[in-house]
C-alpha cells in the first residue's frame, strides 16, 4: 500500500511540474494586452514576479519527483541506479518540461484560460520564497562587484504595467481603444522606425528641374504639406519643401516690392535641409528627437545610406492613438476592416501586421515581416500568384490581387 501512495505522489509531482511548465511558456509567449479569462488576467498582471515564483515552483516539483523516485527505488532489488537516473531524467525532461512547454507556447491564451487559477495559486504560494531567492541573487552579484541590470528592472516594471492594463480590460474596466493606446505607448521603445515608415515607393517627391508652374501645381494637389526635393534620381535628396515656405516665396515673387514673376522661382532657395535617420532608430528615441529638433519629418536610410522611406511625428503618434485623418487625407470608402458573410476580411497587402492585430485582436507574428504581404511572402518563400490560398498560423489567406511583384489585396479568415 505504501508503494501505491508513493507512486501516486510521484505522479502528482510530475503532473504539477508539467502544468507549471505549460503556464510559464504561455506567459512568455502571450502578447501584451491579449484578452484572457479574468483569473488568468490576474496572473498576467504579475507576469514578471510571477514567472520567477513559477520557475521556482517548477524546479522544486521536478526535484521532489526525482528525489521521491530514488527514495522508492531503494526497495527495488537489483536496481541499476545509473540506468534509473538516465530514464528518470529523460522522462522528467520530456513529460515535465519539453512537451508541456511546447503546448503552452503554441496556445498561450487557451493554456492560461484553463490553468490560470492553478498558476495564480502557485505564484502566490511561492512568491515569498522567490523574493528571498532574488535577494540572495542580488547579494551574490554585489559580493563579486557586479551591479544589477537596470534594464531588467525597466522591463519588469513595463511588464507589470502591461499586465495591469490587460487585467483592467479583461475585467471590463477598460475599453479596447484605451488598452490599445496605453500598450502602444509602452511598445514605442521596442519598435524601430522601419516598421512603420512610408516606403520609398510610396513617397511623393518634387523634381527640382521641373517647371516652376508644375512644382506649384504638384504642391497644391498633394495631400501632404512637406515634400522631398530631388535632382536626377530619387536617391539624390537635396531638401524638403514646406507648403508655407513655398507660399511665402510666391508672395514675394508675385506681390513683392519688385515682382520677379513665377518663372524666377528657385525651389532650392526655400527648401530646408533634409534630416536623415537610420532605419534601426527606436520610435521612442525618434519621437524625442522630433520634439527636440522641433521638426516633424525625417528621411530613413539603411546602413549603406540608401533611402528606405520617410517617417513623420504623426506616424509615431498614430501608433498610440490610431489613425489620424484630416480634411486633406485621402481615405477610401472601404478602408475600414469589415468582415464578410463568412468572417473573411479583405485587407491591403501594405497594411501592417500590427495594425491588423490591433483592429481584430488577432495575434499574427510580426517578427519576420512588417506587412501582411511580407508575412505571406516570408512563409511561402515565394511571390504567390493571384488566387493562391495558404494556411498560416491558423488563418486561411487568399491572394486576391497582385500587381507586378506586389501583393496588393488579400482575403484573411481565421480557421481555428
Amino acid at each position: 500500500m505504501q508503494q501505491f501512495w508513493i507512486s501516486a505522489l510521484i505522479l502528482v509531482l510530475l503532473t504539477a511540474a508539467a502544468l507549471l511548465a505549460a503556464i510559464i511558456a504561455a506567459l512568455q509567449h502571450l502578447a501584451h494586452g491579449r484578452p484572457v479569462a479574468v483569473v488568468a488576467s490576474r496572473l498576467v498582471a504579475r507576469r514578471k514576479p510571477g514567472l520567477m515564483a513559477l520557475r521556482l515552483a517548477h524546479n522544486l516539483m521536478a526535484l521532489a519527483a526525482l528525489a521521491t523516485t530514488f527514495w522508492q527505488a531503494r526497495a527495488w532489488p537489483g536496481v541499476d541506479f545509473a540506468l534509473l537516473s538516465f530514464a528518470a531524467g529523460m522522462t522528467l525532461a520530456l513529460i515535465g518540461r519539453i512537451i508541456p512547454s511546447g503546448v503552452g507556447a503554441a496556445v498561450p491564451e487557451a493554456t492560461l484560460s484553463r490553468l490560470g487559477y492553478f498558476g495564480l495559486v502557485a505564484a502566490i504560494l511561492f512568491a515569498p520564497l522567490a523574493a528571498v531567492m532574488q535577494m540572495l541573487k542580488l547579494a551574490a552579484l554585489r559580493s563579486f562587484g557586479l551591479t544589477f541590470d537596470l534594464s531588467e528592472q525597466h522591463d519588469a516594471l513595463r511588464d507589470d504595467i502591461a499586465g495591469a492594463i490587460a487585467l483592467g480590460h479583461s475585467g471590463g474596466a477598460m475599453q479596447k481603444e484605451d488598452r490599445d493606446r496605453l500598450l502602444g505607448a509602452l511598445d514605442l521603445s521596442d519598435r524601430a522606425v522601419e516598421e512603420i515608415m512610408r516606403h520609398r515607393r510610396q513617397i511623393e517627391m518634387i523634381n527640382v528641374d521641373d517647371a516652376p508652374g508644375d512644382i506649384v501645381s504638384q504642391m497644391l494637389a498633394s495631400p501632404h504639406s512637406r515634400l522631398p526635393v530631388y535632382r536626377d534620381e530619387t536617391e539624390n535628396i537635396l531638401g524638403v519643401i514646406h507648403t508655407k515656405d513655398l507660399l511665402r516665396e510666391l508672395d514675394r515673387l508675385l506681390r513683392g516690392e519688385s515682382p520677379e514673376g513665377l518663372e524666377s522661382l528657385d525651389i532650392l532657395k526655400v527648401a530646408k535641409k533634409p534630416y536623415f535617420i537610420p532605419n534601426t532608430t527606436s520610435l521612442d528615441e525618434q519621437m524625442r528627437e522630433f520634439l527636440k529638433r522641433r521638426t516633424h519629418f525625417a528621411l530613413v536610410v539603411d546602413e549603406y545610406g540608401a533611402l528606405q522611406g520617410l517617417i513623420t511625428l504623426e506616424d509615431i503618434l498614430e501608433e498610440i492613438v490610431g489613425d489620424i485623418t484630416d480634411e486633406f487625407d485621402v481615405v477610401s470608402r472601404d478602408s475600414g476592416l469589415k468582415p464578410g458573410a463568412n468572417g473573411e476580411y479583405l485587407v491591403e497587402g501594405a497594411m501592417t501586421i500590427r495594425d491588423l492585430n490591433r483592429a481584430t485582436d488577432w495575434q499574427l507574428p510580426d517578427a519576420e515581416a512588417n506587412t501582411i504581404a511580407g508575412l505571406v511572402i516570408h512563409e511561402a518563400q515565394m511571390i504567390p500568384a493571384e488566387g493562391q490560398v495558404f494556411h498560416f498560423h491558423g488563418f486561411r489567406i487568399e491572394i486576391a490581387q497582385r500587381r507586378e511583384n506586389r501583393i496588393t489585396k488579400l482575403k484573411l479568415r481565421r480557421v481555428v
